[in-house]
């Protein structure tokens, strides 16, 4: 109940972030939630790596996310990668991290045993900051805050 939830506040931009919500679960966990009403997923893996999760990309163009590296291994091929821990995946906000929210996600090419691209692991980029509303004073014209 506690996963519907944390969509719920992703999905409706409740009071908090869907990130801070994720980051208060404990233990190991991976959830997928698919909303049937808007077609989006909602997937989301500990960061304590007690829990394996997969995604890639199927011959047809589909996301694919499943527990199992075989199943993943054949309806992927050589496109799939683990999921990233520490991450949480929405099909309309994309990849980040909830335990580093304001950094970008990098992707690194993986490459297989036989040096052949296959796929691209995801890392949180240090260098690499979200855009935010900067804090300043009450006087300050709020209307071009993204220019900066």
């Amino acid at each position: 109940m506690f996963v519907i939830e944390a969509y719920r506040t992703l999905r409706d931009r409740g009071p908090y972030p869907a990130d801070q919500v994720v980051k208060d679960l404990d233990g190991s966990f991976a959830f997928t939630v698919y909303d049937s009403k808007v077609g989006s997923v909602f997937t989301a893996l500990g960061s304590d790596g007690g829990v394996k999760l997969y995604w890639g990309i199927a011959a047809d163009g589909s996301v694919v996310i499943c527990d199992d590296k075989e199943v993943i291994k054949a309806g992927c091929a050589k496109s799939y990668a683990p999921f990233p821990t520490g991450c949480m995946f929405h099909s309309e906000a994309g990849l980040m991290s909830f335990e580093h929210p304001m950094n970008k996600m990098k992707a690194m090419p993986r490459v297989d045993s036989e040096g052949v691209m296959c796929g691209a692991s995801f890392k949180v980029d240090v260098y690499t900051r979200v855009n935010s509303i900067p804090r300043r004073g009450s006087e300050a014209n709020w209307m071009d805050w993204d220019e900066h």
